[in-house]
């Protein structure tokens, strides 16, 4: 089904203002951004990639503390760290043989807050 001609203003390059964050866009699509969006959302879908995301708002940390702090073993965290890594949302270094990570982007801890009142409002 084409897109509409309504969303056309999407089309031109520039800022879009989600929530208190204004973004710059190149020139795409409201479908095309909206589809983005749903791919660093469905990276962060899920409880492990959560905490990792949690605990790296709070600073750099090593992919054996993150190893413990999920409870799996290193190639699952890793598989999980270059998921989040392919999205934008993580970055990593390297010290000799250790490899560190850092939110590469915390405005998605903003995430944390609103599905904390989504689950608020669906409890009432």
């Amino acid at each position: 089904m084409p897109e509409s001609r309504a969303w056309a203003p999407w089309a031109a390059e520039g800022f879009c203002i989600i929530g208190q964050i204004t973004i710059y866009y190149p020139a795409v699509t409201r479908r095309t951004l909206f589809k983005r969006q749903a791919r660093v959302l469905k990276a962060l879908a899920n409880e492990s990639r959560l905490m990792i995301v949690d605990r790296l708002n709070r600073g750099e940390c090593s992919v054996g503390e993150l190893t413990e702090l999920i409870g799996s073993d290193i190639s699952t965290v890793s598989k999980h760290l270059s998921l989040l890594r392919a999205h934008g949302i993580v970055e990593d270094r390297r010290d000799g043989n250790v490899v560190y990570y850092r939110l590469l982007t915390p405005c998605v801890c903003n995430f944390f807050a609103c599905a904390s009142q989504v689950l608020k409002e669906s409890s009432k």
